[in-house]
């Protein structure tokens, strides 16, 4: 769990300590939670727990389901009570996932730390506790802090209007303590955050409006404000929000990274429908800037939603030693890997088709195309014909292997990938070359979520039991 440290709490001392160090065995199980909201499955969502230890006979099957007590809760991302930013307190332990609800506004709190192979519901926060305490409801992501509490990131208000607040968890009774913010100022949208104590400073980003995007993507709802375009800074000592960096009219900026080593003032965001990364920084002044520095161009098409399709960059992650950027695009089915040796300049190093919307023999002809010779080919993995496109992403802590689903939200999974809601999502693992770049999937790696019990599934996020590349910050 640990360095040699007698006396440290969860995680490790340091990013590298985390990736080269003696005290990071392989990863051998994840944690996945798999949703049934608009499968036409009336199930209650669940956390899977995934073998993914190749010396095991397990290898590759869900060794365990924690069904939640409520229907259509829509669970999507999770955190830990305690993390690398606690290492310091020998009195915390990793030994509970933070699960909330992107829809119902539930929180529950699962024990991984009685039986790691088989979670427990230890405590369901209902969703009154945030509507009364806090005036905010569809909670997104959570981030355990130094103090020992846990702060989630909110998409709206109760009534299902954008508001971009926060709640405060008791690391202890993960009772509701209210708001972290502070003043009257709040941005009109919310979604994900990082934060970095070392230069007093929060980013939180932008999706959409909860009432709007809650059963399916309208281009013309970008047009009428409801969807994202900010990395919104926050003062970290006062909790006030102090800057906007807008990043343009229909950008979406997503999933925000710092990167891991805590003394840099520098991470990028990850933009859904511009398709573009933006490398955001800290400027000479002492306030924060953003710009540019990929772009994935648009291909021109035939037999879809809209003329232009974006890549739909849905997720990014950083490999512990600051080294490789890591993005998926959902919608044209690629993964990349980018160098960021040079932060200003990434470098595409390794890509890698997993499915998409523009594969060869579907309903979509590609008529222009800044970047492909030609359609790709159906990914097929075992026999089995993947649907859906490379969406959540999680990379080992060595930064060898890459782990894949396939399933954004349910509402736009039903709208963009019919197939994907009626067989289910799958799990794939692509190895990663840590010297000079490259992608590769593992053939003999797949969790087909088609097959489970209750009927197929959407699984979503990844994460190991000892932390991970998306969910430690250190301080």
């Amino acid at each position: 769990q640990s360095a040699k440290c007698g006396a440290c709490g969860p995680g490790y001392a340091t990013p590298l300590d985390a990736m080269k160090g003696k005290c990071c065995p392989r990863e051998e199980i994840v944690y996945l939670p798999c949703i049934y909201r608009n499968t036409g499955i009336e199930k209650p969502d669940y956390l899977a727990t995934v073998d993914v230890d190749p010396k095991s006979p397990h290898y590759c099957q869900v060794i365990h389901r924690l069904p939640m007590p409520n229907l259509k809760d829509e669970l999507h991302h999770s955190g830990w009570n305690a993390c690398s930013s606690c290492f310091g307190d020998a009195t915390k332990r990793r030994n509970r996932l933070i699960l909330p609800s992107l829809i119902s506004s539930r929180i529950y709190v699962v024990d991984v730390g009685t039986d790691q192979r088989a979670p427990r519901i230890h405590k369901v926060v209902e969703p009154v506790e945030l509507f009364w305490k806090g005036n905010v409801a569809n909670p997104h992501t959570s981030h355990c802090l130094g103090s020992g509490d846990i702060l989630i990131s909110c998409l709206g208000d109760p009534s299902g209007n954008g508001k971009g607040g926060f709640v405060l968890l008791d690391g202890e009774t993960f009772e509701v303590k209210g708001n972290w913010e502070n003043g009257g100022k709040v941005p009109p949208l919310g979604y994900d955050f990082w934060y970095q104590p070392r230069h007093n400073v929060l980013m939180s980003t932008e999706w959409g409006t909860p009432k709007v995007l809650a059963d399916g993507f309208n281009p013309a709802d970008v047009e009428r404000g409801h969807y994202g375009r900010r990395i919104n800074v926050w003062d970290w000592s006062t909790h006030a929000y102090i800057q906007a960096i807008d990043l343009g009219q229909g950008s979406i900026p997503l999933e925000i990274r710092f990167l891991h080593n805590p003394a840099a003032a520098e991470g990028f965001v990850g933009c859904a429908l511009s398709g573009a990364v933006h490398r955001f920084y800290k400027t000479e002044k002492g306030d924060w800037a953003a710009e540019k520095v990929i772009e994935v161009p648009r291909k021109k098409v035939r037999g879809w939603l809209l003329p232009d399709m974006p890549g739909l960059i849905t997720d990014i992650l950083i490999s512990l030693d600051d080294r490789f950027l890591y993005f998926s695009n959902w919608l044209h089915g690629d993964i990349r890997q980018y160098d960021i040796s040079d932060t200003r300049k990434p470098k595409l190093v390794g890509q890698v088709f997993l499915g998409g919307c523009i594969t060869k023999g579907g309903p979509v002809t590609v008529v222009e195309d800044k970047e492909l010779q030609c359609q790709p080919e159906p990914f097929v993995i075992k026999g089995k014909r993947v649907p859906g496109g490379p969406q959540m992403i999680q990379l080992s802590l060595d930064g060898k292997r890459l782990y894949v689903t396939s399933s954004l939200y349910s509402g736009w999974d039903k709208q963009f990938y019919p197939d994907l809601v009626r067989e289910g999502s799958v799990m794939l693992q692509i190895d990663v070359d840590t010297e000079r770049g490259g992608l590769k999937v593992n053939k003999n790696f797949l969790v087909d979520f088609g097959k489970e019990p209750d009927g197929p599934v959407l699984a979503h996020e990844i994460r190991y039991p000892g932390g991970d590349c998306t969910s430690d910050i250190w301080m």
